[in-house]
């Protein structure tokens, strides 16, 4: 199983960004996996109740698409990644630095879930403001901030991380428990996952997948203290040699 020293040494954020975070492919095709976790995440943050000041997204990568929804609820937004490089390219957006990934596309598709593609800038701006930190941090450690400790959060947010940084399933609930511990009681865990997905694949390089099914993903939340209240399968397309990925789960739970 890719362990976390390997990221740290050889996961390359541009690789990743441009394979898998642009609305279309180099043959045109659309990028679907990326237009159905923001269509999941623009439902999800629309739900009632989901709000407040403060959200934690743990193992953000070198990423923002998933903070585009969530900016609109929250009022600041603290963002963690094991990964120095990850943490780095993200700062560079943030910075409106030289250089930085373009995520306008990807932006503009989310402010056009909103109702208005042309707030596109708008968003950007918010979503700069509201990134207050960033942070290293080890899920499977019992503080994963450590050495930093941070106040309880209104609700904690993770896409696309646990099952790639945890070899087992006794080691997914551990950090899901390590994670839970980040957030107020009655506060919220908003997490995308994939299922039954082994591997997944870019720039000749290849990184393990905890295999999961939506019930033990489910049960693993519940045993970490929080009550299922949303959870949403959708199928992934098979035919994409990058990944064995069968589909993609969208949960919010309550603590």
């Amino acid at each position: 199983f890719t362990d976390a020293e390997v990221y740290q040494r050889s996961f390359d954020p541009r690789e990743y960004l441009k394979e898998f975070y642009r609305m279309s492919d180099s043959q045109g095709r659309p990028n679907t996996f990326l237009m159905q976790n923001l269509r999941s995440l623009y439902k999800m943050f629309s739900l009632e109740g989901l709000g407040g000041d403060t959200l934690i997204d743990v193992g953000c990568g070198p990423t923002i698409y998933q903070l585009l929804s969530a900016c609109e609820r929250f009022q600041e937004i603290i963002a963690l990644d094991y990964t120095d490089q990850n943490r780095r390219e993200l700062e560079k957006w943030l910075k409106n630095e030289a250089g930085a990934f373009d995520w306008r596309p990807v932006v503009e598709y989310v402010c056009e879930l909103e109702g208005d593609r042309e707030k596109w800038a708008e968003k950007e701006e918010k979503l700069r403001k509201k990134v207050r930190q960033v942070l290293k941090c080890d899920v499977t450690k019992a503080n994963p901030t450590d050495p930093v400790s941070l106040p309880p959060a209104d609700c904690i947010l993770s896409t696309l991380c646990l099952e790639a940084a945890c070899k087992d399933l006794a080691a997914f609930l551990s950090a899901l428990r390590n994670i839970g511990a980040l957030v107020k009681p009655g506060g919220h865990l908003v997490m995308v996952t994939v299922l039954r997905e082994t591997y997944y694949a870019f720039n000749k390089q290849v990184f393990s997948c905890l295999r999961l099914e939506r019930n033990m993903v489910e049960e693993a939340v519940e045993s970490a203290g929080f009550a299922v209240k949303f959870s949403e399968v959708q199928p992934y397309l098979p035919g994409d040699v990058r990944t064995d990925c069968e589909a993609i789960l969208s949960l919010v739970a309550r603590r």
